[in-house]
């Protein structure tokens, strides 16, 4: 996959390979040249580059962000939305240990037969 290249003027001033480094690029880049950052959220190239990689729900909420700042805030809601999905995922139902029965709810078991 094709990297995020940060473009001021004709200089590569940055490059980012994820969504990780597009954050510490925006912080870094950002906080020297924040009309670089700016531009590119203005043209929609993140925005892009995202849909590119196959981030449809970062590349959304960033959609129509002018401000660096506004982008970094945004970028760190999505991790902490990532994590909090992540962790609910992992604290779920516990899998089915293997030979283990369904609890037979409503009926009563007499002699190996199954009553209602």
């Amino acid at each position: 996959m094709e990297p995020f290249y940060f473009r001021s003027y004709d200089r590569v001033v940055g490059v980012a390979h994820n969504e990780k480094e597009l954050e510490k690029e925006i912080m870094r880049i950002g906080a020297t040249d924040p009309a670089c950052v700016n531009w590119h959220l203005e043209q929609g190239h993140i925005v892009a580059w995202l849909r590119y990689i196959g981030n449809n729900t970062l590349a959304e909420m960033l959609k129509g962000v002018k401000d660096y700042r506004e982008a970094l805030a945004r970028i760190r809601d999505y991790f902490i939305m990532k994590e909090t999905k992540l962790g609910t995922q992992n604290s779920e139902v516990p899998k089915k240990v293997e030979n283990q029965r369904e609890p037979e709810l409503g009926k009563r078991r007499v002699r190996g037969r199954h009553f209602v």
